[in-house]
């Protein structure tokens, strides 16, 4: 056995003996960027529906318990190391049940007013589940903190299991567990981590706000950090471009957007991130928890190359940085893309109508009350979602106190011309820039 295979079985050891376990990468970045907004629900991911009648609430109540029973994720708990005063986590926590509240519309009413509240992060529960039972009928709110789940660990994963046991069938698979893939990464070398450091860094050695940002058309002095979103349906492309492509759609519109930042700002060159769903094999599409990545990318158009060159190439560049995942911990501590604007690509997280399914009944979505606890957590985020319907929908998460309405759908509509012309392969970067 190697040195390092020995110090790496003699750390795990040590780490489910005295349970602290590390905060991975993505963790640390969210649960830092929260501390300066600790007042915020700027990381809760929040679902509230209304149900179909014939949902039965108790049922449903235990097939929620029996869900988070089974994921060491929802035990997780923040605490402070004994030696270290690092933040670490646990998994040790209680599970309090959920149970249905049945309770007048006049007090619903008032509830809504105020599920949306910051989580205190230190030592207590990191998601919240409520069955409400009124006369004008059934609801659920879901809210998770986003360090310990991600979009597709509720609606793919957690979602599905929650179906599962509510029609009484029986889990087969025993389910991953989060503190085993913490363990797991921390069999990465010195060398690797080292090497990763470098080539982060000098993907975003060239940062600069002024030129990698939108110009922002409001004074942020007052205010700050003000949430706001503007959503846009594209008109220039559906999903029947790519049928018949061997063009990756989250990689072709990542480029729409670089090109699109780049234009705005005026200049010849992008420098932003990019959201990958983290899930790499088997055990880890089967695993809830938090898996995104949050990967640099930047791109320098001085080289005047055409559409197809650029999309080649722009892969290539993401795939050598996916390389280095392990290292990305220096990108987060060290505030390297704090100010960048974030890409993620989502499919079939977003439906295009106000309604989804349960168990075979409809449900409806309802809106989560927005309160003074609100806040926008990046400067500019572009979520590109594919709808069933084929379209696509551009939802702009932004800070208000930065940038108006206008100047969001002139960005929206901007990216929309750009993705007419990106589907003309041929076509040279220079005239898209122009």
């Amino acid at each position: 056995m190697s040195t390092v295979d020995y110090t790496t079985r003699i750390v795990n050891y040590a780490l489910k003996i005295a349970g602290f376990y590390p905060l991975r990468p993505m963790q640390l970045w969210l649960i830092d960027t929260h501390f300066n907004k600790a007042n915020s629900a700027m990381m809760n991911i929040t679902l509230f529906y209304k149900l179909d009648n014939s949902i039965d609430l108790e049922k449903l109540a235990q097939a929620i318990n029996e869900t988070c029973a089974a994921h060491d994720i929802f035990k997780t708990r923040l605490v402070f190391h004994e030696d270290t005063a690092d933040i670490c986590q646990r998994f040790d926590g209680e599970i309090t049940p959920v149970k249905v509240e049945k309770i007048s519309d006049a007090e619903f009413e008032q509830r809504k007013k105020n599920l949306l509240q910051p989580y205190k992060l230190i030592n207590n529960p990191l998601y919240r589940i409520y069955l409400f039972e009124t006369p004008s009928g059934k609801f659920v709110y879901y809210d998770f903190y986003h360090a310990i789940i991600d979009g597709t660990g509720i609606v793919f994963l957690f979602f599905r299991e929650l179906e599962m046991r509510y029609k009484g069938k029986k889990i087969m698979r025993q389910p991953s567990q989060y503190a085993d893939l913490i363990l797991e990464e921390l069999k990465v070398s010195p060398e690797e981590l080292a090497a990763g450091n470098t080539f982060w860094r000098e993907m975003l050695a060239g940062f600069d706000e002024k030129k990698h940002l939108p110009p922002a058309d409001l004074d942020s002095s007052q205010n700050a950090w003000q949430d706001d979103h503007l959503y846009y349906e594209l008109e220039n492309i559906t999903d029947s471009h790519f049928a018949d492509r061997v063009r990756k759609e989250h990689i072709f519109f990542l480029a729409a957007s670089m090109l699109t930042i780049a234009k705005t700002a005026g200049v010849k060159s992008s420098v932003m991130s990019w959201i990958h769903n983290g899930r790499n094999n088997a055990q880890e599409l089967r695993l809830i928890g938090i898996m995104i990545e949050q990967y640099p990318i930047s791109w320098n158009f001085e080289e005047d190359i055409t559409v197809a060159k650029f999309l080649d190439g722009l892969e290539e560049k993401m795939t050598a940085g996916m390389k280095y995942r392990r290292s990305l911990g220096t990108v987060y501590s060290e505030g390297l893309e704090d100010d960048c604007v974030t890409f993620m690509f989502q499919k079939g997280i977003r439906n295009q109508d106000s309604s989804g399914t349960f168990a075979g009944t409809k449900v409806e979505y309802v809106t989560v009350p927005k309160n003074k606890f609100s806040a926008s957590e990046n400067t500019l985020d572009i979520e590109l979602n594919a709808l069933e319907n084929g379209n696509y929908l551009v939802d702009l998460d932004f800070d208000s106190s930065r940038y108006s309405k206008d100047a969001m759908k002139n960005f929206a509509e901007t990216m929309d011309r750009i993705i007419l012309q990106l589907q003309d392969e041929q076509k040279f970067v220079s005239a898209i820039l122009s």
